[in-house]
């Protein structure tokens, strides 16, 4: 049986990085997925966790960002030829005790298709926030059109 452990991520993980976001869906550069950003955002008291195979795969990701108020979580996912097997409840752990250790509220989003992730969250004390829709401004140029 393969082991598998969870460490901070290190700018070398890159690669391996955007092949888990890839084949996960988490992973688009019009989101600002580079490794500068990363680094930006870990600069700023956020922290980004990959899963490790022991053969030093990355086969998972958590990256937590901070933005003063609260923690929010994305880039949550696991390799789909890993998923199952515990990986994500290592990630979920891991991550809270980050946020346990910052000491403030922590925020998610869910595709509300995803049962596996929803049910996971739950497992962890997540709740559903309400009936919120979310809106994002990803192409900065169309701010122009509207002022």
């Amino acid at each position: 049986m393969e082991n598998f452990s969870v460490r901070d991520f290190l700018p070398s993980d890159f690669e391996a990085l955007s092949l888990v976001w890839s084949l996960t869906g988490l992973g688009n550069p019009a989101r600002g997925d580079n490794l500068e950003i990363i680094m930006q955002s870990i600069a700023m008291g956020g922290k980004l966790l990959v899963a490790t195979s022991s053969q030093g795969l990355v086969v998972g990701t958590s990256w937590m960002t901070f933005d003063g108020r609260r923690i929010h979580l994305h880039h949550f996912g696991v390799h789909p030829s890993y998923q199952r097997r515990g990986i994500g409840k290592m990630l979920a752990a891991e991550s809270l005790r980050f946020v346990k250790q910052k000491g403030y509220q922590v925020k998610l989003e869910v595709h509300q298709g995803n049962l596996a992730a929803i049910n996971l969250y739950k497992q962890f004390g997540f709740q559903r926030l309400g009936d919120y829709d979310i809106y994002i401004i990803r192409d900065l140029t169309v701010i122009d059109s509207v002022l």
